[in-house]
Parts: C-alpha cells; sequence; structure tokens
C-alpha cells in the first residue's frame, strides 16, 4: 500500500468517489455465455463499503468505458444512482457528475486502474489505484490499494477515506452494539 503524505487532507474532503468497473470494481474479466450474454465478477467485501459509504453519507458514482448490464444491475443493488457507461472518453461524463452533485474536484475521488482513467484521475482530490493498476495511474495516485481490482480494493479505498473523516468507528459500533446492530442492515 502506497499512501502520500497529503493522502489523508484531501480524503478528508471527500464527498463523492466515482469507480471505474472493469478491472477496479472487478478483476477485469469478461466472462460471455453461449448466447453472448456478458458476466462479471463483483467482490462482496467492495460491496460492503460501498454501503457503508452511503451510511456515512458520501456519494458514489459509476465511470465506466463499457456498457454492461451487469454493471447497472450492480449499481442498481448497491443504490449506485449516478452511473455513466460507454464513455471510453470519460472527461465530459465527469464534468456531468460533477455538476450533477454540485461539487469542486478536490471533493471528489477516483478509484482507477488503467489508461483510460488518467484524464478524470488528474482531475480529482483524491486520487486511488487498485493494487494491480498500469504504472501510470499508480504513479499518479495519492493511495494504491494492496488489494487488486476486483478483489478488495475499493473497499480498502473506501476504509480510508471514511478512517480520515472519523466515520469508520461509527460504522464498528453499528456491529459491536447490540441495539443498534438489530437496525441496522448493509446490502453487500
Amino acid at each position: 500500500m502506497k499512501i502520500s503524505e497529503d493522502a489523508f487532507d484531501r480524503a478528508k474532503k471527500i464527498k463523492l468517489v466515482i469507480f471505474d468497473v472493469d478491472g477496479t470494481l472487478t478483476d477485469g474479466g469478461i466472462y460471455i455465455g453461449t448466447s453472448g450474454e456478458l458476466f462479471k465478477s463483483f467482490n462482496c467485501h467492495d460491496g460492503f463499503g460501498i454501503t457503508a459509504a452511503h451510511k456515512a453519507g458520501l456519494k458514489t458514482a459509476i465511470l465506466t468505458g463499457r456498457e454492461s448490464a451487469c454493471t447497472a444491475n450492480r449499481a442498481k443493488e448497491l443504490g449506485i444512482t449516478a452511473v455513466k457507461q460507454g464513455h471510453m472518453d470519460k472527461r465530459n461524463a465527469y464534468k456531468e457528475l460533477k455538476a450533477e452533485f454540485n461539487l469542486r474536484d478536490e471533493e471528489i475521488a477516483y478509484v482507477a486502474d488503467d489508461i483510460i482513467d488518467l484524464p478524470v484521475l488528474i482531475q480529482v482530490g483524491f486520487r486511488a489505484a487498485v493494487g494491480n493498476a498500469k504504472i501510470e495511474v499508480k504513479e499518479r495516485a495519492h493511495f494504491i490499494a494492496e488489494n487488486d481490482g476486483g478483489k478488495g480494493a475499493v473497499r480498502e479505498v473506501l476504509e480510508f477515506i471514511l478512517k480520515s473523516q472519523g466515520k469508520w468507528e461509527k460504522i464498528i459500533r453499528q456491529y459491536t452494539t447490540v441495539e443498534t446492530a438489530e437496525n441496522f442492515s448493509l446490502n453487500q
């Protein structure tokens, strides 16, 4: 794991976390069924992290170059309502998300893995890379996860942001206090 000197201060300002999909929320593998349908493997730890982030007040979005019903279904399941698919050049979609949430660059994090992500990555306030990201992404990241894409890297990033903001302990308390645990549920 690599953490830049200013990562903690940058993470404190984050209100929106944007995720790439292929290679970030997934391991990058695309499985094609006999009828041509696409399948992708998403990680439950990442899903819990996203749901916990929502409970803690963070907003999330997806920004991906590929169109996929799997991605739309997973986003819906996790409560990610801002989903931008089919954007090989992600700059305009990023501008739309920034306007939709009425945020400044320094209030936005992006979790990425590949060169296609660089135009957005260099604009945001908190740049995160999955463990197996391309070197060009890692060189520009404030935080590099130990885990690879689709293997819990997104969860690592979200935990770092939530810990930086003093919100992670509240999430843990909801699982270790009998009174609140009964009324608290997180979808994974």
